[in-house]
């Protein structure tokens, strides 16, 4: 080693031309990188000792010169990079579990004598006043060298060699030393020294990220290292000074944030709840306090980040984990009393607010210096919806606004009847200009804007606040929000609340008694007269002053409000609010009205905005969720402008027929899940002969004509033939347990003839396409319902198709094998249709169902052919229309065929062998 050492020095001293100096540096490093291969095959058996080389390393450092301290920071961070992950070491041709065991044994040692190293340069250079640039740089180094240790991903005993690979592959390592590390890291000096050197380079944004993720990781720090919980108490309370001692009245640099978030995360996130409220009340009240403030400033400085529209969103990053800290917090009712929250929430939600206000209420769009920042922002198409894009953000701020119910509650109605009451005034000033001189009117569009933009973000948060986003799972009124209303009921007026519910083109403050409402209802109410006003705009001509962005917003939130709220089930609360029941539950006028409101602003909807995919497609989910509970269902079949509608979409009646076919197949969906509303047997009938009859007269009375191969191409033919595939779509997408047999049947009718489209439709991509997706479709949603024979029935369609489209394409070339997936879109839905058909071998509720008792002979478990046999067959036919390239492509054709091959392998090894040899 000190052959190297002398070696590697002279070629530092030595002066050089520029281009030598680099070259010398690069050899000078993979010298280094050697000497650590050569330290770990030797680390083992003890043959070569770490001590002897720490000794000269610690002489370099000592020895006050800025080039040879340099070239010791090398001589670590070689052992450290060599020594680290065993995914990442030299590939020397030894096991991974001689990698593992090399790692245990330096971390438990040698790396905490490289962290102490460490630190002695650190407390050297952090005493110095002024540092030239050569020093500086030192300094840079040996911080990342710190981090570096810090950052380790301690490797815990015993773990076998694929387990060493799925830890180490870990992206979030916190900091979860051995035991051995105890007197070394709760020495009070070394958090105190990190803190020290983050305030003396603070204003250095390269240093800065080094230094706040070295505090980050001693914020993560847990794991045997500490010997109780009062050493843990004892070191967090001693770290939440340090941070506040740092932070508290200094303006945060932007290189800063989100290292500060990190730091606050963690404190939060890893240590346990009871350690953190045993640190003495002033304290976790300051730190709270703290929290507060960042998470209100950093809010700010997101927001004017989005104005300036800034590549590096360093702020958006920072309160996104704030935010996230908050919401761990708030949910841990255990630790902290009810209310204990409530003002910190206030604030954090008063900020949201106002920061997605217009002025002269709140601060959008206006830059640092309080200046408008742009008269018209421009909104890029592929831009995510905001209610996407910032969802994360909305949940957290809906649940803060949960916890401050008696504050926010209130000021989201108030701040929405005062724009809506505004907008509807601009609307109604510009009718009578039109009026009184036609072609000659002006309105302020800026105000307008403001307005929508207002209501916009009003909505969100009031959709968030007001119910939780559910994906598979029962949707509930959240807890605070129930509470609220009950805690308040007896102040409550009924029929007061009602009539303000069911008056939403009426001001509710023109009601007497409104201050007598349930809030809650009356936000919705609020929700309702933006919608109401929106209405009488269309009737009144005015939709080109309208904005679809607050008609989507609407029709999101109704969905989103209905899905929680409407016809709720009182057997899944221990208590219910008497005004939520009486107005929404059961067999109520109210839930009555407000069925046949949202179905009327369905309709009117799809009449008006047609040509706006999005907001028509959002309108269609409103109705899904009317129809998709059987119970909302039997009071919407009983509206006479659903049966309206059913006849108009089954008669391909403008302007319905020009939605969009997404929409189109989304409609269908509904339609469908509507016919199974409870209706006497006649009825039924009379709605499947409206609804469904209509579509396989017209297809068949299409694909039947004489000179149908001839007329195939023409567009009018060709758009019945998409409608009607979009149709099928939607009809298998409206498969439920209690429906799957009656459109299973109907179905199969149509998939023969869609088999025979193929062969007509060779040549039209489109159309190919969208045949196998109806194929996708219902295998999706129907195979795991179906007995032996049915699925048989399914089985011999679906080979069936793939042979045919085996024969069309055997042979055929693909020009571009690198281009967008829509180039290849036919394989990629064959492979899911093939994924849909295995899934029956894993989920399957054929035996058991009651659906199918009696329609199916024979049990499954005595199935002749499974699923597996029919992938692979399938498999089979596909594989020789995909090329090399093909399946090297980033669409992951590949990695689909693995799957199958690997899941089909443990049922048919034989059948296997037989399909690839």
């Amino acid at each position: 080693m000190s052959a190297v050492v002398s070696v590697c020095g002279r070629a530092d001293v030595k002066e050089r031309s520029s281009h030598q100096w680099l070259l010398q540096k690069y050899v000078r490093e993979q010298i280094l990188l050697a000497v650590a291969v050569i330290v770990k095959r030797g680390s083992l058996d003890k043959s070569i000792d770490c001590k002897s080389i720490f000794h000269e390393v610690s002489q370099l450092i000592s020895s006050g010169n800025p080039t040879v301290q340099t070239l010791a920071c090398s001589i670590l961070t070689a052992l450290l990079s060599e020594f680290s992950s065993s995914s990442k070491t030299s590939n020397i041709g030894l096991s991974m579990e001689f990698h593992g065991n090399c790692k245990r044994v330096f971390q438990e040692e040698d790396l905490r004598q490289i962290f102490m190293l460490t630190v002695e340069v650190l407390q050297e250079f952090s005493r110095r006043e002024n540092l030239n640039a050569q020093m500086s740089s030192v300094f840079q180094r040996y911080l990342a060298l710190a981090n570096q240790v810090l950052s380790w991903n301690f490797l815990p005993p015993n773990l076998g060699r694929h387990y060493i690979a799925m830890f180490e592959s870990s992206q979030n390592v916190l900091l979860k030393p051995t035991e051995s590390w105890r007197e070394t890291l709760l020495d009070s000096r070394v958090m105190e020294l990190f803190f020290t050197v983050h305030r003396k380079i603070r204003e250095d944004s390269d240093m800065a990220q080094d230094s706040l993720q070295c505090l980050a990781q001693l914020a993560s720090l847990h794991g045997p290292v500490f010997p109780d919980e009062g050493s843990q108490v004892d070191y967090l309370a001693h770290f939440i000074e340090g941070l506040l001692n740092t932070i508290n009245g200094i303006e945060i640099e932007d290189s800063e944030a989100v290292g500060i978030s990190s730091i606050i995360s963690n404190l939060i996130t890893v240590f346990p709840r009871n350690v953190l409220t045993a640190i003495p009340n002033e304290l976790f009240s300051s730190f709270v306090n703290c929290l507060t403030h960042l998470t209100c400033s950093f809010g700010r400085s997101a927001a004017l980040e989005e104005v300036l529209d800034k590549d590096d969103m360093v702020y958006m990053e920072a309160y996104d984990k704030l935010l996230e800290s908050w919401l761990t917090l708030v949910q841990d009712d255990k630790h902290f009393h009810k209310g204990f929250f409530t003002q910190h929430a206030v604030q954090v939600f008063n900020s949201y607010i106002q920061c997605h206000l217009a002025a002269p209420d709140g601060t959008r769009n206006l830059t640092a210096n309080g200046v408008a920042s742009r008269e018209e922002e421009e909104i890029s198409e592929l831009q995510e919806d905001d209610r996407d894009q910032f969802s994360d953000q909305l949940a957290s701020v809906g649940m803060l606004g949960r916890i401050a119910a008696e504050h926010c509650i209130p000021l989201l109605t108030s701040l929405l009847e005062e724009r809506v009451t505004r907008l509807h005034g601009q609307l109604q000033r510009h009718q009578q200009q039109l009026l009184a001189s036609p072609g000659s009117s002006t309105i302020d569009n800026k105000m307008l804007d403001d307005l929508y933009e207002d209501i916009h973000w009003l909505i969100l948060v009031t959709g968030y606040l007001l119910a939780d986003d559910t994906q598979g799972e029962t949707p509930l009124i959240p807890p605070e929000i129930m509470e609220y209303s009950i805690k308040h009921s007896s102040e409550v007026d009924i029929n007061t609340t009602l009539q303000i519910l069911g008056s939403p083109g009426e001001k509710a403050s023109s009601i007497p008694g409104y201050n007598r409402t349930d809030s809650v209802i009356r936000l919705l109410s609020a929700i309702l007269r933006v919608s109401e006003v929106e209405s009488r705009a269309i009737r009144a001509d005015l939709t080109h002053l309208l904005s679809p962005q607050m008609g989507k917003d609407i029709v999101w939130f109704l969905k989103r409000w209905a899905k929680t709220y409407l016809l709720v089930d009182e057997k899944l609360y221990d208590q219910i609010s008497l005004p939520f029941s009486t107005a929404f539950g059961a067999d109520t006028e109210g839930s009555q009205w407000i069925i046949g409101y949202l179905l009327q602003k369905v309709i009117s909807n799809l009449s008006v905005w047609s040509s706006e995919q999005d907001l028509a497609n959002d309108t269609v989910q409103l109705l899904v969720t009317l129809v998709e509970r059987r119970e909302r269902a039997n009071l919407v079949i009983q509206c006479e402008n659903w049966w309206n509608l059913a006849k108009q979409f089954a008669s391909r009646s403008p302007p319905l027929n020009f939605l969009s076919s997404p929409v189109q197949r989304t409609l269908m969906k509904a339609l469908v899940l509507g016919g199974f509303a409870h209706m006497d047997t006649e009825t039924k009938q009379q709605y499947w002969t409206e609804v469904l009859q209509p579509l396989q007269q017209r297809f068949l009375r299409v694909i039947n004509q004489e000179n149908f191969q001839q007329m195939c191409q023409q567009e009018e033919v060709k758009q019945e033939i998409t409608a009607t595939l979009e149709a099928l779509c939607g009809i298998a997408e409206a498969t439920q347990i209690d429906n799957v047999a009656i459109l299973f049947n109907f179905l199969m009718d149509f998939l023969t003839n869609c088999i025979g489209l193929m062969e007509v439709y060779k040549n039209t991509p489109e159309t190919v396409n969208l045949i196998i997706e109806v194929f996708v479709e219902v295998a999706h949603k129907q195979i795991c319902y179906l007995g032996e024979s049915k699925a048989m029935n399914l089985y011999e369609a679906c080979l069936t198709l793939l042979q045919v489209y085996s024969k069309n394409n055997l042979g055929r070339q693909r020009i571009d094998v690198t281009a967008e997936e829509e180039q290849y879109q036919d394989l990629l839905l064959i492979m899911e249709l093939l994924t849909n058909l295995l899934s029956k071998e894993f989920i399957d509720f054929s035996d058991t169902d009651e659906v199918f008792r009696g329609h199916e002979p024979g049990q499954a478990a005595n199935r002749s052919v499974s699923a597996a046999d029919v992938v692979l067959y399938g498999v089979n036919l596909i594989l020789p229309l995909m090329s090399q390239d093909l399946l090297k492509s980033p669409a992951g054709t590949h990695t689909l065929v693995t799957r199958f091959v690997r899941e089909c392998y443990r049922k048919k090894p034989v059948l296997l062998e037989t399909t690839f040899c």
